[in-house]
């Protein structure tokens, strides 16, 4: 009695037009990343294209419009971005410690975010997806300034907290870090100086 030979799993052939469509995709927005990073804040279509290595009708083709490639190129810079926005901060440290310690982490995030975030505070003003994704990020950001610095914070008088919060969320900002950097031609290490200069006198004026 003969047996039948067993059957093998079978899976499904890989679309080889959706993964080509996907590659060209991604070099559409890394493409779009690279020329921000280089300073090319508004970039054609044509130098996207031609960077990507596709015509430029091929992107239209990934993308209903410029908008939406812009969209696709801040969602990919802010994985980019995650793992630079946690913190390690000992809880319980002294303040100086405390300070150095959230001022290093927080500049190296802006430093990261650099034109891209130029970019999406220019698209904010026309898209209300971009505009509410800043107002998340700063509210995060705003949030992790309040966690560190909690214990300085309640040491304040009452009636200058709010005030001094919401000038330190300033201080520790994208906005005025690249001020510093960008306009003013601070270096990296003295923007992080000012920061924390900053961020010092507003919370713990006593021992600034």
């Amino acid at each position: 009695m003969s047996r039948a030979a067993p059957t093998t799993p079978t899976t499904p052939p890989v679309d080889g037009r959706a993964r080509r469509r996907e590659r060209n995709r991604d070099a559409v927005v890394t493409a779009l990343l690279e020329l921000y990073r280089e300073g090319r804040l508004q970039p054609s279509v044509e130098e996207v294209a031609a960077r990507a290595g596709i015509s430029v009708r091929s992107v239209f083709r990934y993308f209903d419009d410029t908008e939406a490639m812009v969209r696709a190129g801040i969602a990919r810079q802010q994985q980019h971005l995650a793992p630079l926005y946690a913190l390690e901060v000992p809880a319980g440290a002294p303040f100086p410690e405390r300070l150095r310690s959230f001022v290093r982490a927080r500049t190296r995030l802006l430093a990261a975010m650099g034109a891209v975030g130029r970019v999406a505070r220019a698209l904010a003003i026309r898209q209300p997806l971009v505009e509410a994704e800043l107002t998340r990020i700063r509210q995060r950001l705003r949030d992790q300034l309040t966690e560190v610095f909690a214990a300085e914070i309640a040491a304040l008088p009452p009636a200058e907290r709010d005030a001094a919060v919401a000038a330190a969320d300033v201080a520790a900002s994208w906005e005025a870090y690249h001020l510093m950097t960008d306009d003013q031609g601070l270096t990296p290490e003295q923007a992080t100086e000012a920061m924390a200069r900053a961020l010092a006198r507003l919370l713990a004026p006593e021992g600034a």
